[in-house]
């Protein structure tokens, strides 16, 4: 069962699951400095072979800063998924301030070269559960 912090989404077929958490031995609040990890299990449920050519993510906090961040593949892939397979990877987001979101998609393509877009579903970086994720639900 995910968090209420996590998310999970299927797009043709394709299902991402994220899961973040606060860092707090690599973060300082003194210095309004605040460190998330999350982790990203692609599937592959298609009968289908796809790769993740691109991503894009759109990171908002409270301090009502955005952030886009667009590339190729993923921690410097663009991993292959055959029908059935599973890509994790984790990743980190700094913030300088106690909650934010993360969302997103990326771009896959087919074997056949079909190109199209896979939700990542928003989900939330989180220092203080118990003061901010009044404001999830």
């Amino acid at each position: 069962m995910l968090s209420n912090t996590a998310s999970e989404r299927v797009t043709r077929q394709i299902r991402v699951v994220a899961e973040p958490q606060y860092l707090p031995h690599y973060s300082e609040p003194e210095n309004e400095h605040y460190v998330y990890s999350y982790r990203i299990r692609i599937r592959n449920e298609s009968t289908r072979t796809v790769m993740v050519a691109a991503r894009h993510w759109l990171i908002i906090d409270t301090d009502g800063n955005r952030d886009v961040v667009d590339g190729l593949g993923v921690v410097g892939e663009q991993p292959v998924l055959e029908p059935g397979m599973d890509f994790e990877y984790s990743s980190f987001c700094p913030l300088s301030c106690t909650f934010g979101t993360m969302e997103g998609w990326y771009e896959v393509v087919s074997a056949e070269g079909e190109r199209f877009q896979v939700e990542i579903g928003r989900f939330y970086l989180v220092a203080r559960p118990d003061e901010e994720l009044e404001q999830v639900s």
